[in-house]
């Protein structure tokens, strides 16, 4: 008998639904023959089969309309390449609004569209009947409809995957499944299967709701968890139009669609069902199962169906169907390399949504692994966003109960999770609650949001336009730029980089010149080959041989990954996560400095302690790490403390903070301080898709240095041709309205009547009372900001387009004097 699986293959994909095969397709048509799809059972095993196969191009952000748009445009063309049909028909969609919320979301989704060429209609109360006859519009407000969305078959589309991936070299193997993963040294080695061994050098984990527990089995996160879902199909039903569009009703936590005469009933809903609690073990051979009927959980949901399409209370049931989905803790999907493994990627945690997904996934999947990285902004997609502990069953099996359910959920604003909370609590936590805070999640840390005052609950209320928590930052906006106020930073992610090479290597790694001046802070970005920007953080050297890494709170994984797998090959350089060990507090505002010199007998003036500078000061006998930095643009401290020590300090803090009125502030406010003095944020208004030069950072580039850092050869390049893409800084004009409209970010912005880019970041400034937004634009040819300031700009939301203002400078403290006074 001849063996079925070959004795190597550069890339082995573990799992054969959509996902899988759509991986081995875009390596293989990439010039990567020598791929190795391995099925445990059949190819669409699991939860592919059973999907309800939507094909909706608008998304909840504008990376996953942009994936799902490749999806569709792929799978109109698959049957030509491979004469396999995928069941696609285009009959459109149709999103129905009950209320005025839901249509303003359903509006500012259909703005975003734009930008990726989407095809978006708006439909009045008086119009959806003629794209939708059979439904009931009495509570309706309004529609959107996209002509070009629809349906496909799950199962013909991942065949036609499969036949395509090995036409183009691809070798795919059902019923065989991977026994073990082997590793050697952090890195793949291979797979262990029946057959043998296959020895590789990467590994795609694209097996649905079996990857979290393959993942465990190795010690990597793969937080996702299948929940039940549910969908019944009618008997035919006389004389039902063939070319009904997708009918979604998110109010209602309904889709439902025509299937050959006959129409499909599916939900989302709050409150959903975990799937196998019993054990919380997916079993291997759960290839094609489903789970019991449970008429009484569905029950209500049908009912409002029956009401939305009255045919339905006639029509028969002829199947009912409850298989299990997997959700992620956050409703995005998983894409690219785990931290802690080199060369293995993920790429699962569809949501539900997989079809519709799996085309631009497996794309990118590809780019990803074929490049050695990505020059776009995935980060809300990149698996390294998750640590640890969120694989934890506890937390997953509580949390996609909410996932689940936020799919048809309004998609507010600021929107916070009510499941799996208050994983790490800082040891002040009562005493911020006392101070009325408002708490959101902030790489686990319950972190206050805004400070709730007088007679105000502190409790978000949701809303598009003029947000309840206003009133709060409005206080905290002026008494930072006025006076004092606390800011709590523990989330920061920390790390140390000890070793006689940690300078040499941190000059490779990073962009601009590291000082190696004890106490020196530099700012700088991490760039990849191609001048992307994947991190932006601040280096401080401790001592000779020793530096503190200070980064983003959601991207501690991220950023550390990047660290270590650009750490040369035998370097004596250890980098340590030191997240844990220190709460940070900041110190910001005009009268910093006086509170301070209350509490250490430090010299706080700028002879003694000048701006981008760091030592140990003392507080009641406790060592402390401050340095003076800012984030809001005023003078200010970050005072780094030993985590045991950080509820004594901060009660000596907000006590002798009294005499100068220390009021604290949350995140909301620091946001708002940042816009105003133009400081950037990953994963907003910088990424991998922009380099130094397009966001007005090169200056934070030396070409000084000798060292050949990542993507030197690509900054030299770009400063010689110059860029057709700026970042900008927009005000609107109308003043003294906050909410209206409310600035986010994937916003299109206009110039002259025509779309050159969108907005990365929005807030209200009640310091300066205006509406500001960042964004990016992209013209034909290369210029500066000057060239374009008197042009007409206008943001869009919601389909209302706005005049705005292009700022040159930011609003405040431009020349950089209040910081460095």
């Amino acid at each position: 008998m001849n063996k079925k699986i070959p004795d190597s293959s550069r890339v082995v994909i573990i799992g054969g639904g959509v996902a899988g095969c759509s991986v081995a397709y875009h390596l293989a048509k990439s010039g990567w023959k020598d791929v190795t799809l391995l099925e445990r059972d059949q190819l669409t095993s699991g939860s592919t089969w059973h999907a309800a196969g939507l094909i909706g191009q608008l998304g909840a952000s504008a990376s996953i309309t942009k994936l799902r748009k490749y999806s569709l445009d792929l799978y109109k063309n698959l049957e030509k390449i491979t004469g396999q049909s995928t069941g696609l028909k285009q009959n459109g969609s149709v999103t129905v609004a009950t209320n005025n919320d839901r249509m303003q979301e359903l509006l500012r989704q259909a703005t975003t569209a734009q930008l990726f060429d989407v095809d978006v209609e708006i439909l009045e109360k008086n119009k959806i009947r003629e794209h939708y006859p059979i439904i009931n519009d009495d509570d309706l407000v309004g529609a959107v409809r996209m002509p070009m969305d629809g349906q496909a078959n799950p199962v013909d589309v991942t065949q036609a995957l499969a036949k395509a991936a090995r036409m183009e070299g691809a070798r795919i193997v059902e019923h065989a499944p991977v026994k073990k993963i082997l590793i050697k040294n952090k890195s793949i080695e291979g797979v262990e299967t029946s057959e043998g061994i296959i020895k590789c050098e990467y590994i795609v984990l694209a097996a649905g709701m079996w990857s979290r527990q393959i993942g465990k089995s190795i010690n990597v996160n793969v937080p996702l968890y299948p929940d039940e879902h549910f969908y019944i199909l009618t008997e035919p039903i006389e004389n039902l139009t063939k070319n009904l569009p997708v009918l979604r009703d998110y109010n209602n936590c309904l889709y439902i669609k025509e299937d050959a005469g006959k129409l499909l009933v599916g939900l989302f809903e709050p409150n959903a069902k975990p799937a196998f609690t019993k054990n919380n073990i997916v079993p291997d051979d759960f290839s094609f199962g489903t789970f019991s009927d449970d008429w009484d959980h569905f029950e209500p949901y049908m009912m409002a169906a029956i009401k939305r399409i009255p045919v339905l209370e006639k029509a028969g049931i002829r199947q009912f169907l409850n298989g299990p989905e997997s959700f992620t803790p956050d409703n995005n999907y998983m894409l690219g390399e785990i931290p802690e493994i080199k060369n293995f990627f993920v790429c699962c945690g569809f949501n539900s949504i997989g079809i519709v997904s799996a085309g631009g996934a497996g794309k990118v999947t590809a780019e990803w692994i074929i490049n050695g990285g990505i020059q776009e902004d995935l980060f809300s997609l990149d698996v390294s966003r998750f640590e640890p502990w969120q694989s934890e069953i506890k937390y997953l099996v509580e949390r996609s109960t909410e996932t689940l359910g936020n799919l048809y959920a309004m998609h507010w604003p600021y929107k916070q999770f009510k499941t799996a909370r208050n994983i790490k609590l800082l040891s002040y936590h009562e005493e911020l609650k006392k101070e009325g805070a408002c708490f959101g999640v902030g790489a686990g840390y319950e972190r206050p949001l805004w400070y709730a005052k007088n007679d105000e609950v502190a409790e978000d209320k949701y809303s598009f336009n003029y947000q309840n928590w206003y009133p709060a930052a409005e206080r905290e906006s002026k008494a930072t730029r006025n006076n004092v106020a606390l800011f709590e930073l523990t989330p920061f992610a920390k790390f140390e980089i000890t070793g006689k090479d940690s300078h040499k290597e941190l000059q490779i790694i990073c962009s601009n010149n590291i000082s190696n001046n004890k106490g020196k802070t530099t700012y700088t970005q991490m760039l990849n080959k191609y001048g992307g920007i994947e991190a932006d953080l601040s280096v401080t050297c401790l001592e000779e041989d020793k530096f503190l890494i200070t980064t983003g709170s959601a991207v501690r994984y991220h950023d550390k990954h990047w660290i270590e797998k650009n750490i040369g090959s035998g370097s004596q350089a250890k980098l340590s996560d030191v997240t844990e060990d220190y709460n940070v507090i900041g110190i910001m505002g005009p009268n910093s400095r006086k509170l301070l010199s209350l509490l250490s007998s430090e010299n706080f003036e700028t002879i003694k302690f000048p701006f981008g500078t760091g030592k140990n000061i003392f507080i009641n006998n406790i060592k402390i790490w401050a340095q003076r930095l800012s984030y809001v643009g005023e003078l200010g401290w970050e005072l780094f403390i030993p985590t045991e020590n950080a509820k004594e300090i901060y009660k000596i803090i907000t006590n002798i903070g009294k005499k100068y009125e220390l009021t604290h502030a949350g995140t909301h406010t620091m946001d708002i301080l940042r816009m105003e003095k133009g400081y950037l944020h990953w994963g907003h208004d910088i990424s991998p898709e922009e380099n130094p030069f397009e966001v007005g950072l090169n200056m934070f580039v030396s070409f000084k240095k000798r060292e050949k850092f990542i993507g030197r050869e690509k900054m030299e390049s770009i400063e010689k041709k110059g860029c057709n893409k700026k970042l900008v800084y927009l005000t609107l004009d109308q003043e003294n309205n906050p909410g209206n409209p409310l600035l986010l970010h994937e916003e299109p912005i206009y110039m002259d009547e025509k779309i050159v880019g969108k907005t990365s970041s929005g807030q209200y400034s009640f310091y300066y009372k205006k509406s500001i937004s960042m964004g990016h634009i992209t013209l034909a040819e290369t210029f500066n900001l000057n060239e374009i300031k008197n042009n007409k700009f206008e943001i869009e939301v919601a389909k209302k387009r706005y005049l705005a203002r292009l700022n040159i400078e930011p609003l405040h403290d431009a020349k950089n004097i209040l910081i460095r006074k």
